[in-house]
């Protein structure tokens, strides 16, 4: 099996295209706030991206919030990325809105 890994410059392209296109996202998953729905969506992606197989993949039991989606986050990059790669700035540029 051969393990994918992302560099921060392709994470934050990902994060850069979720946020820009953030109000058709949001408009058609009205599955809790604006914030849990974009991280939702960066999971989703990095999950196809990273071609995770099944139990790579986290699991959810009750209603995940967003600081769950960031965990889950955490959890699927751990080991895929470049040293000194900094997910923090990109996540917050995103669910924030910031340039």
């Amino acid at each position: 099996m051969q393990m994918s890994f992302i560099s921060e410059s392709k994470f934050a392209e990902i994060c850069d295209g979720i946020r820009s296109d953030r109000a058709m996202i949001v408009k058609h998953n009205p599955i809790g706030t604006e914030e849990e729905i974009l991280l939702w969506m960066l999971l989703s992606c990095l999950v196809s991206f990273l071609s995770l197989e099944e139990s790579e993949t986290p699991c959810f039991t009750g209603r995940p919030d967003a600081g769950t989606y960031r965990d889950a986050i955490r959890f699927v990059l751990q080991g895929k990325m470049q040293p000194g790669f900094d997910m923090d700035p990109h996540l917050e540029r995103m669910t924030n809105g910031h340039n």
